[in-house]
This record gives structure tokens, sequence and C-alpha cells, in this order.
């Protein structure tokens, strides 16, 4: 089936349109999956606004994607129609660079993503290689699994490269990815301290597992936290007190940027030199991280917290998500 209903954005911040969208003939390597529920990410919201300058109109967007495989190309391998998959940030990747000769799929030069230069999953298909069509586990409700696809992924990733289960972990902002994080860390083991700025979000932080809470925009709160955390990982994308933020990091710590902060971060050679601290970063992950965060929150129960619209309602979806109402991720239910 080439003829698809999809919500399209027609130009940077334009309502979107309910409009027929021909996909072409599948690829060799390409599965198609019908839609059942789609995560809404501010990633979405960041390319219908062309904040990076790298959108392409008119375009379908949404990456969070849960549905049934229901056509596979002739050479596509491990996936069959009828299969429950989900989709997320990444839709391809070149599948014979070094990055993706190692796992790192990722990190590939020329990984498409799912909504730019491609048609995305506010649709009642969307296709993707393969590789990147992820088996939804037993346990794990589809209904809520949307928005681990890349919100979750993107915070477990860390957690899996540079955490222990003993460490004392921060998280900074309590928001779509941030919320997850906690969850994540709590689960994992880790002593876990959240930073936010809404006071009125610090019982909800307790009960997502966060020991202590901390609002991020007080410095002298923040001070008495010198030296006592092994990891911080920054999920929010506006700018704070990053020297005070530093000044957490225990000896051997780390400081870890999975928001888009939209101006630099100051970094002080001696923040780092002192502690023997470290300051990185990362994207998504590769199917098999996918894969294995999924499985990790099915075995342990770990959830986004979501409230849930018809896809017919995706304009004030987004117009919610931009007033920052979102309680903590909007899931958008095919309702073609």
């Amino acid at each position: 089936m080439s003829i698809v209903h999809a919500w399209v954005v027609p130009g940077a911040s334009q309502p979107m349109v309910r409009r027929e969208v021909d996909l072409g003939p599948i690829g060799a390597e390409e599965v198609e999956v019908q839609v059942e529920h789609c995560g809404l990410c501010h990633s979405d919201l960041s390319i219908w606004a062309d904040d990076w300058g790298m959108s392409q109109f008119p375009a379908v967007l949404g990456h969070e994607a849960i549905g049934k495989v229901v056509a596979v190309g002739p050479v596509a391998k491990g996936v069959k129609v009828g299969d429950r998959v989900g989709v997320g940030w990444y839709a391809g990747s070149c599948m014979h660079c070094r990055q993706c000769l190692s796992g790192d799929q990722h990190l590939c030069a020329e990984a498409q993503a799912t909504i730019v230069g491609h048609r995305g999953a506010f649709a009642s298909r969307v296709r993707s290689h393969w590789a990147w069509a992820v088996p939804i586990p037993e346990g794990l409700p589809a209904a809520e699994a949307g928005p681990l696809l890349c919100g979750g992924i993107t915070v477990f990733s860390p957690l899996a490269m540079h955490a222990r289960p003993t460490d004392r972990v921060g998280i900074v902002g309590l928001g779509g990815l941030g919320h997850m994080a906690v969850k994540f860390a709590a689960a994992y083991g880790c002593d876990v301290t959240a930073f936010t700025s809404s006071e009125h979000k610090f019982d909800e932080a307790r009960g997502f597992g966060a020991r202590h809470v901390v609002a991020s925009r007080d410095s002298a709160a923040i001070g008495k936290l010198a030296r006592s955390l092994d990891m911080l990982i920054v999920t929010v994308n506006v700018p704070l007190d990053w020297n005070a933020l530093l000044g957490t990091l225990a000896p051997n710590g780390r400081m870890h940027v999975v928001g888009v902060v939209p101006e630099p971060i100051p970094v002080p050679a001696m923040s780092l030199i002192g502690p023997q601290a470290s300051v990185s970063g990362s994207p998504t992950g590769s199917p098999v991280g996918i894969e294995t965060m999924l499985e990790f929150a099915a075995r342990h129960g770990v959830a986004p917290t979501t409230e849930h619209m018809p896809m017919s309602q995706i304009n004030d979806a987004f117009a919610r998500l931009q007033a920052g109402k979102a309680r903590y991720r909007i899931v958008l239910d095919a309702d073609f």
C-alpha cells in the first residue's frame, strides 16, 4: 500500500493538515508499519519550527511509533508481518560503514532521521529499514512504549555506558526526558538526585524514584552537593549555573549532556582538572541498545508518564507541548 493518510506540515511553524501521501514502492530492505500510537517529542516541535535549521518541508513528523508490521521488502530480515515493533528517531543507516558494522548504527554518518527527508509516523503507516524496526517485548504496554524509543533510549544510553548501580546520579530537568531518566536510574539501583526549576514537581520527582530533590536555579542549594555526584545527566535545553553544577561532581565524576542547550556551555578547565572530571554527550542509541532498553523497562516496570490524545487533535497536542503543559509525554493514538 503506497498511499497513506498523514498529518503534513506545509512549512515552518504552520498548522498540520491531513493529506494523502504516496510512499512509493516498498524498498527491498524496508518494513511497513501500521501506526497504532506515536509519542510527541520535543524534537518534533523543533523540526516543526525549524529551530535547528535542518527541517525539510513539507514534512511528516512523528518518530516514536508503535504498530504492527503489515508489509516487508523481499530481502528484509528478522521481522515478519504481524510483529509489533517500534520505530524511533532513525529509520535507517548505511549498514556498511565502520560504525554500523561495529553495532553503533546511530553514529552512522548516513543515518536516516525518521522525520527529516523521510516521512514520519504521524500517519497511518511508516516505513523503516528492517534493522530499525525494534520488537516490543511482552509485558511492556504498547500504548505507553512510544516515548521510550527516543526519549527513553536517550537517557538510558548514558546510564548503560557510564553508570554503576552503586553510583550517585543527578538528573537535571524533570520534563519528558528527565522524568524517564529518574525512573531508569532508580530502577538501576542508583541514589538519584533530581534537579528541577518547578517546586510543584518535587513530590512527583520523589514518586518517580528520586531520593533527593534540588531547585535547579538555586546555586546555594546546588553548592551544598559539592563533590558528591558520580554522574550528572543534563536533560534540559536552557542555560543554567553550569559552574555550580560542575562543582557537584565527585572525583572521576561525569556531566553528560543529552538536552539540546542552545548556547555554548562554559567549562572552566580547573573544574575538570582538579576532580579528574569529564563532560560528554550522546544522541539516541543503536537498534540493539533500544532493544536492551525496552527489555530493561519491561523487566523493571519502567514506563513514561503519559497523557493520550487522538492524532486528529495533533495541532492541539503541539500547542500543549509548546506551552509546557505536557505531563510528561503526550502520546497520539492513530484515529484515521
